[in-house]
């Protein structure tokens, strides 16, 4: 039989190693769920990237599309830019002028 000194280091063993058991699968299941939610934001985000293009495409008139070199006739094609028109926003025809000017 064991003396009583044994027993107490045994069972002190035994629960220091479930404790850290606890501990260890813890740290694991965090980092799982953390490189999960990663990867998760990645896709959203590539997929939020893909849609603003596939938007840009789709909006952006046949014209624009093949005038190639001339990037300010594609910025004013994308901005409305009648003073009348309900949809006019003067901060980014004041932009497009600015960004012309340059």
């Amino acid at each position: 039989m064991a003396s009583s000194g044994a027993n107490v280091f045994r069972y002190s063993a035994l629960a220091l190693g479930i404790f850290y058991g606890f501990y260890h699968q813890s740290t694991i299941t965090a980092s799982e769920k953390l490189q999960e939610i990663t990867r998760e934001y990645e896709r959203k985000s590539k997929l939020i990237d893909e849609a603003k293009a596939a938007y840009t495409k789709k909006i952006m008139p046949q014209s624009a599309k093949t005038a190639g070199g001339d990037s300010m006739y594609t910025l004013s094609v994308l901005f409305i830019t009648d003073p009348m028109d309900p949809k006019f926003d003067l901060e980014a025809y004041l932009n497009l002028k600015q960004a012309g000017e340059k």
